[in-house]
């Protein structure tokens, strides 16, 4: 009887520990897809992750919008499910879950340890006058690499300044992203239009209209999306490829509408 109370205490406590590394693998993929790492590498770390606190198989399936993920222990299966919400992208936070999945394959970091390493991090945010400045002057140097004059940059720096920002107030409220490119690029060609639109300006390049929307891009998303069809999760990455090209029609959008109301100039 005191021996089956014994394997009865043991079994509870490796449930308990399997039940602790599932959690751990599983907030680390989260992390992973809510600031935009592509599947294959969230499947790959959590699969390291799992294996180097103790597990002898660990399976994922990742979708649009949730995680599923199943540790197996001796034979015994444990599954767990997360619904994903977006975060935005950073590189930052894919980075130091990296590191700290490399510091638990090098026995640096236990379950606890780790699981404050994860508790500790946090999102790497630029100041927004920064981020506001510094797309300006991409957005401008953009410009001048197409041909523009100094007047051109002038006019995409003011105006993708001035649509970096607005995009900023509108993600700081959480408006859906549809919307947010939407009235971003409406601000960026209703801004660049209607200095152009100044005599002072009248000869200068329209290049600067579609300059001041290259903030808008979806470039990340649609990198990871092919990635993700490639390296064999067709369908997360075909719902990648859809929801940035749902960004692109709603700056598409944006700018007709500025365009039309303001009877501006078309592009050159």
């Amino acid at each position: 009887m005191k021996d089956s109370v014994v394997d009865q205490h043991i079994e509870d406590k490796s449930v308990d520990v399997q039940r602790e590394i599932t959690k751990l693998c599983i907030e680390c993929g989260l992390l992973l897809l809510q600031h935009g790492a592509e599947s294959m590498l969230v499947e790959q770390l959590t699969t390291r992750l799992g294996i180097a606190l103790g597990a002898n198989q660990v399976d994922s399936a990742i979708s649009s919008n949730s995680l599923v993920l199943t540790t197996i222990v001796d034979g015994r299966c444990l599954t767990s499910t997360r619904r994903i919400i977006d975060r935005g992208i950073n590189m930052h936070v894919v980075t130091e879950v990296q590191h700290a999945v490399i510091l638990v394959e090098h026995h640096l970091l236990d379950r606890q340890q780790l699981r404050k390493k994860l508790n500790s991090i946090k999102p790497l945010r630029y100041p927004r006058w920064l981020m506001v400045l510094m797309v300006a002057l991409s957005c401008a140097c953009f410009s001048s690499l197409n041909g523009g004059g100094l007047e051109s940059a002038f006019i995409t720096f003011l105006a993708s300044g001035c649509a970096m920002f607005i995009r900023q107030v509108l993600t700081s409220n959480q408006i859906n992203p549809l919307i947010n490119f939407c009235i971003t690029a409406f601000v960026a060609t209703s801004v660049s239009g209607l200095l152009l639109k100044i005599p002072y300006f009248e000869v200068t390049e329209t290049i600067s209209m579609a300059a001041s929307v290259l903030l808008l891009v979806p470039g990340f998303p649609l990198i990871n999306a092919v990635a993700d069809m490639f390296k064999g999760h067709v369908n997360t990455g075909i719902a990648r490829w859809v929801m940035a090209s749902l960004l692109t029609l709603a700056t598409c959008i944006g700018v007709v509408l500025a365009m039309t109301i303001w009877n501006l100039r078309e592009w050159a």
